[in-house]
């Protein structure tokens, strides 16, 4: 699992809809629904539920979408500390 899979979840997640998530993170949405679904593979869950025009979070998304944002906070702020200590 990689860091930037997460913040695309995020974004995702956030948006509800892939092709705006994909706009707002200036990636394609063909690669944007690779790295989600390379997530799901890797965590072996379904993440999403998709729908025609939206997506919406499976029970398991919703956990992950909690963890994700606390993560990437706490990754924010070591590098925030790190940038500000050299």
């Amino acid at each position: 699992m990689e860091l930037r899979q997460l913040r695309y979840f995020v974004a995702v997640a956030e948006t509800g809809n892939i092709s705006t998530a994909a706009m707002k993170i200036f990636l394609t949405q063909p690669a944007l629904s690779r790295q989600i679904k390379a997530l799901e593979t890797e965590i072996g869950q379904c993440l999403l539920e998709r729908r025609a025009h939206s997506v919406h979070l499976t029970p398991v998304g919703e956990g992950l979408l909690r963890e994700a944002r606390e993560l990437l906070q706490h990754v924010d702020q070591v590098l925030d500390r790190v940038r500000g200590a050299g």
